[in-house]
């Protein structure tokens, strides 16, 4: 869904509003709400985090977040996860994750939901590449098939058995398959 603001209103305005459930995003001057996640998207959102955190947390490479609001570039975006290298993690003195996260992620997930615009999702994946992001996918559930954006390289298609491109920083072998395999339970 999408409102139109008073042209007036600027980012900072925006991020002063009420947070929505679902999350809204400030994108060319206007606020988009996102749409409420279903079962498959809500499952593959809290596997990949599980997945990449399991690998990286410890360690201190990186961290994995759902649903987490970036704000750069002029736009204030919520992509499905959120991966941030270790060292780029603006923590607060205390040691804690702060609330304001202003910067680009170095790995952006989008999950396709039904009644979702895919040129919108894609259009925030190339806005991160442009901003620094390593590596964007978009996944989608419905035809499993899982998009793989690389800066300066065309889109990728990928399906079935086909190894998944994963960041440097990141030891991590996955396969399409085995990323829609998260859906099953048991």
């Amino acid at each position: 869904m999408t409102t139109a603001i008073p042209s007036s209103l600027t980012l900072e305005e925006f991020l002063k509003l009420p947070e929505t459930k679902p999350a809204s995003e400030f994108i060319g001057g206007r606020i988009h709400q996102k749409p409420m996640p279903q079962g498959k998207h809500s499952r593959l959102q809290l596997k990949f985090c599980d997945a990449v955190n399991a690998v990286a947390e410890t360690p201190r490479i990186a961290l994995a977040f759902p649903e987490l609001r970036c704000t750069f570039g002029g736009r204030s975006i919520v992509p499905d996860a959120s991966v941030f290298l270790w060292e780029r993690i603006p923590f607060e003195a205390d040691g804690e994750v702060p609330n304001a996260f202003e910067i680009y992620p170095d790995w952006t997930i989008e999950i396709l939901s039904p009644e979702q615009r895919a040129t919108k999702v894609i259009s925030n994946i190339l806005h991160c590449l442009k901003y620094g992001t390593q590596l964007g996918w978009l996944i989608d559930p419905d035809e499993r098939l899982i998009l793989a954006f690389i800066p300066g390289q065309e889109p990728v298609e990928l399906a079935g058995s086909a190894r998944l491109p994963i960041p440097k920083f990141l030891a991590l072998d996955l396969t399409v398959d085995r990323v829609f395999g998260w859906l099953r339970v048991g």
